[in-house]
Formats: structure tokens, sequence, C-alpha cells
């Protein structure tokens, strides 16, 4: 080891145990998943997710109720740590997306404003996230707004068909146990917001009653989809996002009555939730597309989040040590099994995937995540709280025949708290493998926990051209007063590139997915104004390159040597929107190899959509590359 590494390692190992005498007997355990460590967990994710978050539209692309769910996540996780971040973002939405939409701007369905539409469940999801807003903020505004989308829902309510609830839709063709139970959980938290109120706490009282004689709970204490025409329990999947509604409206009624009987029937539905045959596969949380020979659709990737968002309330109200366990299992899984090197969370708790229908992580499946995350966060904030990432996260080293290649890598440090924080960051590469620096200090000034404070540390990682193709972890460790924090970056040494879209393979080559959409393996596509960039780093010594895209539809590709500036190599300059375009199309990029910077001569590939007003733009399937060294 370099002298002036392991001096500096010393005394900072020596300051720290004279500042913290606790840590020294700490280095070689385990950490403990304690307060600080899940709210610095949640705060990584929360982070991931907003990074998805589209300030022009004021949603997350390309989903309308799906957004307000994510948006309620993350007024959950500033809520239960005192993080204060993200109101900007609630607002923007509010302000820009309250008005009159035709369709296709931000639903398939026409808004009719005030975030109301012809899908009556859409208009609840919302009028929740704008109740806690109200929560966050108390500005009146908020509540207001939920007032007028409840007065909207219950145009609805029908007595007149199996004897209550609300319809599904507009049209009047279905009632089910979302609408539903999304009705008793609005109505049930207006009268706990509105004092003197006994309009919505009559209707909730209602609503509850005709959902609990409804027979959409059937004989197992599970929640079904929904009503026959007949007004029978129609047999459909139980998905844990009705049962999860089930228990939390009966949750909120019960703080709006005390009534023990509700509280009652609420530990039934949560106590056949995770009983034999129901909604948990070996401990996880699971729907049945969940399964390795089926995948989630874009609705179901995001119900295991609401189904946690209520059984959080369930926890805290409860206090029951049953409940907080499985809770508990579920935030370890997703932090341990079910999340890559970038804290992207994906639709698997498990982290079980197959080739033909692979974990898919997405915003929406980092919102469901998330909800356990910010779950597993004590009630009682932490006073502190430390964690970091590394960036990239997945880089790609190509290396040349024969020389080290460097990359540049980033530390990023943040803190919550009230005192300072001297953090040692210390860094783990594979043998033969060299970090610079290995060791550092990192000092923290935070002033609470509204506004994180954030420090950046520059790393350089020399990669010899004896590594051997496949994925290596780099780890670095930070360790503060009663602190841990792991953070990893997962180093892919390639030397051929080849891929499926929509798959894993493609993930450390995806350099700016941007607004990019993936449905499946061998399936990337950016529509309108979105795009998707890859970056391909050529080995140094390399002379000459060219890559294949298997690519159809409205394409408009871009090479650059810098991602700064673009030329054009491929364009579509016909509206195709049947895919009768598909093809292997080889571009050369010989002339965008730089001078070799760094040990490497990165080339940026960017696709675009070449008739952004009519939404199909280029879809990329597969991608190959060759090289001449």
């Amino acid at each position: 080891m370099n002298p002036t590494i392991k001096t500096l390692l010393a005394a900072a190992s020596l300051t720290l145990v004279a500042a913290f005498p606790a840590l020294a007997g700490e280095r070689n355990r385990t950490p403990v998943v304690d307060g600080p460590t899940a709210m610095a967990r949640a705060r990584v994710a929360a982070d991931v997710l907003m990074s998805s978050y589209e300030p022009e539209k004021a949603w997350f692309p390309s989903s309308w109720w799906n957004s307000a769910v994510a948006l309620q996540t993350i007024g959950d996780y500033m809520q239960r740590t005192g993080d204060r971040r993200y109101l900007a973002q609630l607002d923007n939405t509010f302000e820009k997306d309250k008005g009159v939409f035709p369709a296709g701007v931000l639903s398939g369905d026409p808004l009719l404003g005030n975030f109301t539409s012809r899908a009556i469940d859409d208009s609840e999801w919302w009028g929740l996230t704008w109740l806690q807003a109200y929560d966050l903020t108390r500005d009146p505004k908020y509540l207001d707004m939920a007032v007028t989308i409840a007065n909207y829902v219950y145009g609805y309510w029908d007595p007149g068909t199996c004897g209550g609830g609300v319809w599904w839709n507009a049209e009047r063709t279905y009632k089910n146990a979302i609408t539903n139970g999304l009705w008793i959980r609005l109505t049930a938290e207006l009268h706990n917001r509105i004092p003197g109120d006994t309009l919505w706490l009559g209707r909730s009282r209602t609503a509850w009653a005709w959902f609990q004689g409804s027979g959409m709970i059937n004989a197992d204490g599970l929640v079904n989809d929904g009503l026959t025409d007949a007004c029978t329990n129609n047999g459909q999947n139980v998905w844990t996002y009705n049962q999860g509604l089930a228990i939390g409206a009966g949750l909120e009624l019960w703080r709006a009555t005390r009534d023990p009987k509700i509280l009652g029937t609420v530990r039934r539905l949560a106590d056949a939730a995770i009983g034999p045959n129901a909604l948990v596969t070996d401990g996880t949380l699971s729907e049945t597309c969940d399964a390795t020979d089926q995948s989630c659709d874009d609705n179901a990737k995001q119900f295991k989040g609401i189904f946690m968002r209520y059984w959080t309330d369930l926890v805290d109200t409860t206090h029951d040590r049953g409940y907080a366990a499985f809770l508990e299992r579920q935030a370890a899984t997703i932090w341990n099994d079910d999340r890559d090197a970038a804290n992207r969370l994906g639709t698997r708790w498990s982290g079980a995937t197959g080739d033909g229908h692979p974990n898919v992580f997405d915003w929406r499946t980092q919102a469901s995540a998330l909800s356990a995350l910010v779950g597993d966060v004590p009630t009682l904030t932490p006073l502190a709280s430390l964690a970091a990432t590394l960036s990239p996260a997945q880089p790609v080293v190509m290396p040349s025949a024969s020389g080290a290649t460097t990359i540049p890598l980033n530390l990023g440090v943040s803190a919550t708290g009230y005192f300072p924080l001297l953090a040692l960051a210390s860094v783990d590469a594979p043998t033969g493998w060299n970090a610079t620096p290995r060791a550092t200090l990192v000092t923290l000034q935070p002033h609470g926990n509204a506004a994180p404070v954030n420090r950046s540390v520059p790393l350089a990682l020399t990669v010899p051209s004896s590594a051997t193709d496949g994925h290596h972890p780099v780890t670095t460790d930070l360790v503060a007063a009663g602190l841990r924090f792991t953070a990893q970056a997962d180093v892919l040494v390639a030397h051929a590139i080849d891929f499926d879209t929509g798959t894993v393979d493609e993930n450390p080559w995806l350099f700016d997915p941007d607004g990019s959409q993936s449905n499946g393996v061998q399936n990337r596509f950016a529509d309108g104004h979105a795009h998707f960039t890859y970056r391909f780093p050529f080995p140094v010594d390399t002379s000459a390159a060219h890559v294949t895209l298997t690519i159809d539809a409205e394409f408009l590709v871009e090479a650059s040597p810098d991602n700064v500036h673009w030329t054009t190599v491929l364009k579509e300059d016909r509206p195709v929107t049947d895919g009768s375009n598909k093809a292997d199309r080889s571009i050369d990029l010989t002339p965008f190899l730089g001078d070799g910077t760094g040990g490497s001569k990165p080339v940026y590939l960017r696709v675009s959509d070449a008739f952004p007003d009519d939404g199909w733009g280029g879809r990329v399937y597969h991608v190959k590359a060759n090289i001449t060294q």
C-alpha cells in the first residue's frame, strides 16, 4: 500500500476512534439496519425516483394515476423523514396539471379539470395525493382540491345498483374494490382534517358498511377485484393494492370513529393477506404477475407499494410486532435482493429474474419499493443520517490490448442532523485494481433534516488490461459516529458490445435513458421529445468502430464524441408506425473516436423521434458493435 494512503488510513482511524470510541469495536461487525440507516436508504431511493420527474409536464412520464401515487409516495417520504426538498415538485404538479387537457396529453382520457376524468379511481388517487400535500404544508388549496375531487366522485355513488358503491368509470360499467377502498379512505381523511365535519364521515361510514356487505371480501378474507353485473364477487385476481386499500380505508375510518369492530376487521384483512396461499411467497410480498414466467404491466408494477403504504399505517396504529416484522422483512429484502448498483429498485422484490421476463426497473417499480423503505424509517425521526452513492454506478471498461484504463468516479455523500460529522470513506476494489484515494476524511455540517447537506469526493479507478470480462464490484464504506453506509459501483469489463434492449445487459451501456421506455425484452423506444443515449467506451487503441442497430419506427439517431456536439447518422424520413421498416442498420462510428484521453475513446449514440408530434419514435431491439484495434 502507498505509504501516504497507509498514513491517512491510520490517522483517520485514530481520529474517529478518539472522537467516537464506540466505532473501535464496530469495524468488523455486520451493519445493523437501524433508524438512521433506514432513513438514509429511503433518501437514496427517493432521489432516484425524483430523477425521473419531468418538470415541464409536471409528472412522471407517461402515466397519469401512477404519477399521483409516485408523488404521494414522495410526500410520505418527506413526512416520515423531515426532508422537504421536493415540496416544489408537488406544487409544480398542482399548478400545472389542474386544468383541462385533451386525451393524450397527460392521460389516455380527457382530463376534465381539477384532476378529474372519466376514470373515477384516477380522480381518487389524486385526491389522496393532495391530502398528503396538505398534511405536509397545511396549505388550504390542497385540502380544497381534495374536497372538489371528492364531490366529483360522489356523483358516481349509486345505491340503485348493487345497493351502493362508487362506479369505476363514468360509463357506469363496473363496481370494484379499488374505487371503493379509495372512496372510504378519501372521505375518512377529509373528515379527520375538516373540523366539525359530519358529511364526509357519514359518507365514509355508509361506504364501509356497503363494502363489508358487498361480497368482494371472499371467505378467506381476501379482496377480489370487483362485482359481476349480478352484484356477486367476480372471483378475479386478489391484487395486493385492493387488500391494502381495504386495510387503509378501515384504519382511517377507525381513527374517525374509534369503533373497535372496524379495527377488528382491519386485523382480519391483514392476517389474511400474509396468511397461507395469499399474497406472500417465501416471506416476500408478491403479485401473481411476479412469477418468473410472467411480467407485470405498468399498473401492477405499483400495486405492492400501495399495499405497503397502508401496511405502514397498520404498524404505526397497532404497534403489533408481527406486522412490524413483516414490514422490516420487505424493506430488507428489497435493499439486499432487488437493488442494483445505481440504487434502482425492481418490480420483483425477491430479485428473481429470467431471460424472457426479466426483473424490470423503472420509476413505477422505484415508487412501489420506496414505500416499504419509507415504512421502515422510525416514526420518531432519527436525529442524524449518513448516505453515499458512487457515480457512474454502472461504468463500462473496454480494456486496450496493453496498458491500464483509468475512469473517474464520484463519491456523493449526504447527511442530516444537527451536529458536525466527520466520516471516513474507504474504497475497496478488486485485486490488481487501484482506487485513488483509497481513503479520505469527509467533513459535513448538516443543519437539520429539511435539506440534507451534500459533499462530493472525486475518485479515480485504474483497471489493468488483464482484467477479466464480467461484473466487478467496487465499494466505498462510509463510517461516522454511530452511522454507517456502503455505496457500490458495478464495473463491467467487456471486450465486446452485444446486447438486447430491455434487459439487464443493456443497463451498463445506457448512459442516459431520459424519458425513454422499455416494454420488455428487445424493446426500448423514445417518443415525442424523449431520447435515450448509449455510451461506448472503446479501447484507446481502437482504430475503427461500427455499430449495428436493429431498429424500426420513426427513428432519429445521432453520434457524438463528447455528448455535446451531435451529428445525425441515421434518420427515418417517412412516418412509419407499424414496424414495417424494422431492419439491421450499420453505422460507422470511426469519425467520432476521440484522442484516447483517459484511457478510452468513448462514442455516444442518441436515439430519438424523427416525428415528435405523432408518438412513434425510434425503437431499438438489439445493439452490436465491431471494433478494429
